[in-house]
């Protein structure tokens, strides 16, 4: 047995209707926790279709996805975790700490 029959759920049958349409059912709809106005893409594997739920990043967002940022992204969490932060209670020592920091 494939591990796509083994994970395969039977959620009944649909009809595609006018402009064809075809509607999800609710335990679909609850086992993929979709909503309305989410996006699927569509494909045709072995004649069979697939949707799969998507989720579309903003243009002016796009940047935050990168790979580059997010391994910043993730050396910042390690630093984070590993408590290699600074806290300051003023602007002023915080720029008296970069000061330092540029002369070193």
């Amino acid at each position: 047995m494939s591990l796509v029959q083994q994970i395969k759920k039977n959620f009944g049958i649909v009809q595609i209707k006018k402009r064809h349409v075809i509607t999800l059912g609710q335990e679909v709809r609850k086992e993929l926790n979709l909503n309305e106005g989410d996006v699927l893409g569509i494909s045709v594997v072995d004649g069979k279709i697939v949707l799969e739920p998507k989720k579309l990043i903003p243009s002016d967002q796009q940047w935050f996805w990168t790979e580059e940022w997010q391994a910043g992204e993730r050396e910042a969490q390690a630093e984070i975790d590993a408590g290699q932060m600074k806290h300051f209670s003023s602007m002023k020592d915080f720029l008296k700490d970069l000061e330092r920091e540029d002369e070193d």
